[in-house]
């Protein structure tokens, strides 16, 4: 640890129990018509981050589920909460789960440290985290000293929350740190009081803009083009069930393309009201900031953006989280299964 840099680290309860109770007993039932077997539906269990269960990350999920995309499949898939990013890729692992979505730094480490984990899908690409801090801190300079609140080491959160800083002249040292995984918690931090500016995603951080709190930059500024999330799977797996993920991949495509779709705006508006607890007006203001222009946060259909991923494996290696020569960005995907479903 450098000197004069101070850090913690926690954990946060999420605020919306209720949420995730529902979310336990989600299951998605199979329609007849399913282009993935023709005869018994097909069990899938499917990993989400629990501590982002109110957040924008986990509409696709619930869009997929309620528009029956995942049905249409022949797929009855149970949703299965994992506590955070950090222990996604590991529920796969141990077989827990048959597939997750999971943050890539966090898949990329892993597979480095031998898991058999690999992206098969493209999930919300070019996140937006906004550096949201309290009314009386007007510029990034005034956080000197102050605290600030960040994700675990490798996420593309903290270094870009890191980045921002370094651009406005503050060095690790300047100010202090504590490690709270997910936006939701991070928001209750700031809420609180306790800590002077945190990286939030949406909607929190247009919901904080319009309670007076003050935005001083986003990731786009220092990251614009990633692949922050996918869909992972073991390699072992998914060899010896390809229909599966070739059918998982095309109800992806389906919803991705759905969420996209001007028509379906105030559906999508109103599904985001209801699971992040948004007012319809952020909501709004979330699918514009998303869309209008297009800032590739979505993926059109699940496809892979392999330059964006393999700017997460250079953003990895500059901040020493990953050893060098870097490896080829190839080694933690194959896009055999989106190529089968026609999406890449």
């Amino acid at each position: 640890m450098r000197a004069g840099k101070r850090s913690e680290r926690c954990v946060m309860p999420m605020r919306n129990a209720a949420l995730l109770a529902a979310w336990l007993g989600v299951i998605v039932a199979t329609t007849s018509g399913a282009r993935a077997s023709e005869s018994a539906p097909v069990a899938l269990r499917l990993g989400f981050n629990a501590n982002s269960a109110r957040n924008m990350a986990e509409i696709p999920n619930v869009v997929a589920e309620r528009k029956g995309f995942f049905a249409r499949e022949g797929l009855t898939v149970t949703m299965v909460p994992l506590m955070g990013t950090t222990h996604m890729v590991a529920a796969l692992d141990k077989g827990d789960v048959d597939a997750t979505g999971t943050a890539s730094p966090y898949m990329i480490q892993a597979v480095l440290k031998g898991s058999d984990a690999v992206a098969v899908i493209g999930g919300v690409a070019n996140t937006i985290y906004s550096l949201i801090a309290k009314p009386d801190i007007r510029t990034t300079a005034d956080l000197k000293g102050k605290l600030v609140a960040i994700s675990a080491p490798p996420d593309t959160i903290t270094l870009s929350t890191r980045m921002l800083l370094d651009k406005e002249g503050l060095k690790d040292g300047d100010y202090r740190t504590r490690e709270i995984i997910g936006s939701s918690q991070r928001a209750d931090c700031l809420a609180s009081g306790t800590c002077d500016a945190v990286p939030l995603g949406q909607p929190d951080d247009i919901v904080f803009e319009r309670k007076g709190f003050r935005k001083l930059g986003d990731s786009l500024e220092v990251m614009p083009d990633l692949q922050f999330n996918v869909v992972a799977v073991r390699r072992s797996w998914a060899a010896s069930h390809r229909p599966i993920v070739v059918a998982l991949a095309r109800a992806y495509g389906d919803t991705f393309r759905y969420l996209r779709d001007p028509a379906n705006r105030d559906d999508v508006t109103k599904t985001i009201v209801e699971i992040t607890g948004a007012s319809e007006r952020v909501a709004r203001a979330v699918l514009t900031l998303y869309y209008q222009p297009d800032r590739g946060v979505m993926p059109k259909q699940g496809e892979i953006n392999m330059a964006g991923l393999a700017e997460v494996i250079a953003l990895l290696g500059a901040a020493g989280q990953i050893a060098k020569p870097l490896p080829p960005v190839q080694r933690f995907v194959d896009l055999q299964y989106l190529q089968a479903a026609g999406l890449q």
